[in-house]
C-alpha cells in the first residue's frame, strides 16, 4: 500500500501517427498527456505550433445532443433498469464501432427534431389559445370583425372599464349625438365590451365622450368574418395540431430501444472529448509532434512494447525531487485501504513521494466509527445495505469506496453493538416485557449509560495511542529525510516527558519526566539563535502542552456520540412501549430508530473524520498531491470491456 511511482515521459513521433497513438494511449489508459513547458531560450520551440481543435466543439456538439435526445426520451420512453443495476458492459471495438455510431447520431437527430416539432406545435397552441380568448368576448357579435366605418356612419369597437354602469354610458352618448347608438356585447369583471354606431357628422363629440369615460378602442381589423367563424377555424387548427402532438407523443413513446445506442453515443462522444482534450495539449512541427506526460512505472514495459511498434523516440525519467509537486498521484491499495480512498479524496491527496496514509489510518478509522456507532441493529443494516449494492450495482469510485467503507464500519459497529448489549437500542427487551412480561437483555461487556467513566478514559487512552502512532510515523519520515535533530527535539523528547509523567503517576520515579524536561528546554536552545531560544523555549511548551492534551480530549466525543444514540434509541424505544400495545411500539421505535440511525451514520462519518484529519493527520500527513487522471475510456452509462 504505497502511492504508486510514476515516471515523465516525452516522446516524439509521426505526425501521421498522431490519432493512432493517441487511441492506442486511451485504450491503455495509464498516461496522463500534460501541457509541455515552454522553453524560450530553445529557437526550436517558436516553430512549434497547437493542434487544430475543431473535433473538440464537434464531439461537445454529438454529447449535447445525444444527452438532449435522451432527456426527450426519458419522458416519452424511459430506459427500463432498477435502482441498483450495474453499468452494463460493451466491448471495446462494438463501443468504437463506426456504423454503430452513425445510426445513434442519425437517432438523436430523429428524436431531437421530432422534439423541437413538439416546441414549436406548443408555441403555436399558445399564440392560436391566446387569439381565442381575445376573440372570445365578441362571440355574441353577428358582426364582421373587419367591418369599418363609411363615409357616412362611423363604427368602432371597443371597451369600457366594467365598473362604469352601461346606463350612464349610454346616456352620455346619446346626450353628445342622436345619432348614435352604444350596445353592450359582452361583459367580465375588467371591462365591458362594445359596439359604437354613429352618424359621421357626430363621430368627433361622441369619441371625445367616450375617452373621458374610458374608452379604449379594439384592435381587430386584421380578422375577416365574425368572431364566432374566427373561433371555429381556430379550433379546427387547434385540433389539428393537437393531433399532430399525439403523434409525435406516441411516436416518441415507441422510440425506448434508442435509449442504449443513445447512451453509448453520449460515452463515445464523452471519450473523443477527453482525447481531444489531450491532443489539444500536443506541440505540432508539422510533420511530427511532441508529446509530454507521466505514465504508471509499472505500466511502462508495456506501454514501450506498444509505442515500439511505431517510427517515434521516447524518453522516460523518473522525477526529480523538485519536481514532486507536479507529479500526480495514484493511491495504491488493498481491499481493507481502498474505501479510505474518499476519505483521502476529501481531504487532500498527499504530496507525491510521502506516505500513503489510508492503511495507516484505516484501523483507527473503522474502530473509531463502529465504538461511536455501537448497535448490532445498525451494524446489520449497513452491512446489508453496502454489501447488496456491491453486489448489485457494482459501482465504482467514490460511491463504491463508500459502499465499502459502509460494510466495514458496519462490522465494527456490529462487534461493538455485541460488547455493549445494543440492538437497536433496548428494542428485545421492550419486545419480551410487551409480549411475555418477562425481563430480558442482551449480554453485555460493559454499557454507555453505567460504564460512562471507563469507556471515556477507554477513547482517551485509544486517541494517545493513536497520536504516538503520528509521531512515530513522523518521526521515522524525519529521519529518512536527514532531519535528525527534529525528530529527536520533537517526537523523542515528548515521549520522554509522556514516559515520565506515567512514571511520576505511577511513583516510581520523576527522573525521566525531568530529562524530557530539560530536553524540551535544549530543543529551541539548539536550534534557534538569539532571543529565538527563549520565545522557542515558551512557544514549544505552550503550542505542544495545549496541542497534546487537547487533542486527547477531543478523542472523548468517541464516548460522547457512543452515550448519545444509545439514549436517543432507548428513549424511543421507552415511549413507544408506554401505551403497552406492541403495534404502537413498533411503529414509535421504527421511526425513532430510524432517525437515530440516519444521524448517527453522518455524525459518526464526520466526528471519525474530523478525528483523523485534524488529531491524526497534523502529525505526520503531507497534503498537495493532485490526481492522476491519465488518458482512458472514461464513460457514464457502460463498463466497456478491454
Amino acid at each position: 500500500m504505497a502511492i504508486e511511482k510514476m515516471k515523465r515521459l516525452r516522446m516524439v513521433a509521426m505526425a501521421d501517427d498522431r490519432e493512432e497513438l493517441l487511441r492506442r494511449l486511451q485504450h491503455m489508459g495509464c498516461v496522463e498527456i500534460i501541457q509541455p513547458e515552454a522553453d524560450p531560450d530553445d529557437p526550436l520551440w517558436a516553430s512549434l505550433t497547437r493542434p487544430e481543435a475543431g473535433g473538440l466543439a464537434a464531439a461537445h456538439e454529438e454529447k449535447n445532443q445525444a444527452e438532449r435526445a435522451l432527456e426527450v426520451l426519458k419522458r416519452y420512453a424511459p430506459a427500463k433498469g432498477g435502482l441498483l443495476a450495474p453499468k452494463p458492459g460493451v466491448q471495446e471495438g462494438d463501443f468504437l464501432d463506426e456504423d454503430q455510431a452513425r445510426k445513434a447520431r442519425a437517432a438523436a437527430g430523429e428524436v431531437n427534431g421530432l422534439d423541437r416539432r413538439l416546441a414549436a406545435i406548443r408555441a403555436e397552441e399558445n399564440k392560436l389559445v391566446a387569439q381565442k380568448a381575445a376573440l372570445a368576448p365578441w362571440l355574441g357579435l353577428d358582426l364582421p370583425l373587419e367591418t369599418g366605418s363609411t363615409g357616412q356612419v362611423a363604427i368602432q369597437l371597443g371597451t369600457l372599464p366594467a365598473a362604469l354602469p352601461m346606463n350612464q354610458a349610454e346616456g352620455e352618448v346619446r346626450a353628445a349625438s342622436e345619432l348614435a347608438q352604444l350596445t353592450e356585447v359582452s361583459s367580465d369583471k375588467d371591462a365591458r365590451y362594445c359596439t359604437l354606431v354613429c352618424h359621421a357628422s357626430g363621430a368627433e363629440a361622441v369619441l371625445e365622450v367616450l375617452k373621458g369615460l374610458g374608452w379604449s378602442r379594439a384592435n381587430l381589423r386584421e380578422w375577416t368574418g365574425t368572431a364566432a367563424d374566427n373561433t371555429a377555424r381556430l379550433d379546427g387548427t387547434l385540433k389539428s395540431l393537437e393531433q399532430e402532438a399525439s403523434s409525435i407523443q406516441e411516436k416518441l413513446s415507441s422510440m425506448g430501444a434508442l435509449n442504449a445506442p443513445l447512451r453509448q453515443l453520449s460515452d463515445l462522444a464523452g471519450v473523443t472529448i477527453s482525447r481531444e482534450e489531450a491532443r489539444s495539449r500536443l506541440m505540432d512541427t508539422g510533420q511530427t509532434f511532441l508529446l509530454e506526460g507521466w505514465v504508471q512505472a509499472d505500466k511502462w514495459p508495456a506501454l514501450e512494447k506498444e509505442l515500439s511498434l511505431y517510427p517515434c523516440a521516447c524518453e522516460v525519467s523518473d522525477p526529480a525531487p523538485e519536481d514532486y509537486p507536479q507529479v500526480p498521484v495514484r493511491l495504491k491499495n488493498n481491499l481493507l485501504t481502498k474505501p479510505l480512498n474518499m476519505v483521502t479524496e476529501m481531504y487532500s491527496l498527499p504530496a507525491y513521494g510521502t506516505l500513503d496514509p489510508n492503511p495507516l489510518m484505516a484501523p483507527f478509522f473503522i474502530l473509531f466509527y463502529g465504538i461511536m456507532m455501537a448497535d448490532m441493529g445498525y451494524g446489520l443494516l449497513m452491512m446489508l445495505a453496502g454489501a447488496i449494492i456491491l453486489k448489485k450495482k457494482k459501482p465504482g469510485g467514490t460511491f463504491g469506496h463508500l459502499c465499502g467503507l459502509l460494510v466495514l464500519c458496519g462490522i465494527t459497529t456490529f462487534i461493538m453493538g455485541a460488547l455493549t448489549g445494543g440492538f437497536f437500542g433496548d428494542f428485545l427487551t421492550q419486545v419480551v416485557k410487551l409480549t411475555t412480561g418477562g425481563d430480558f437483555a442482551l449480554p453485555a461487556l460493559f454499557t454507555p449509560l453505567e460504564d460512562t467513566m471507563m469507556i471515556l478514559v477507554g477513547a482517551m487512552c485509544l486517541g494517545f495511542v493513536q497520536i504516538i502512532t503520528g509521531m512515530a510515523i513522523s518521526f521515522i519520515s524525519k529521519l529518512k529525510n536527514g532531519q535528525v535533530l527534529d525528530a529527536v527535539f520533537e517526537e523523542v523528547t515528548w515521549w520522554v516527558v509522556f514516559i515520565g509523567l506515567g512514571l511520576m503517576i505511577g511513583g516510581i520515579t520523576p527522573i525521566v519526566l525531568a530529562v524530557g524536561g530539560v530536553m524540551v528546554v535544549a530543543g529551541p536552545v539548539i536550534q534557534n539563535q538569539g532571543f529565538g531560544k527563549i520565545t522557542g523555549i515558551f512557544g514549544s511548551l505552550y503550542n505542544h502542552v495545549t496541542g497534546y492534551f487537547g487533542d486527547i480530549l477531543s478523542y472523548s466525543r468517541l464516548m460522547a456520540l457512543m452515550l448519545a444514540g444509545s439514549v436517543i434509541a432507548q428513549v424511543f424505544n421507552t415511549l413507544g412501549a408506554i401505551p403497552g400495545n406492541i403495534v404502537i411500539f413498533l411503529i414509535i421505535s421504527f421511526a425513532g430508530n430510524t432517525l437515530n440511525f440516519a444521524l448517527n451514520l453522518l455524525g459518526c462519518y464526520v466526528h471519525d473524520l474530523r478525528l483523523q484529519c485534524l488529531e491524526y493527520f497534523g502529525k505526520f500527513y503531507q497534503d498537495g498531491g493532485r490526481p492522476f487522471r491519465p488518458l482512458d475510456l472514461n464513460t457514464k452509462y457502460y463498463e466497456v470491456v478491454k
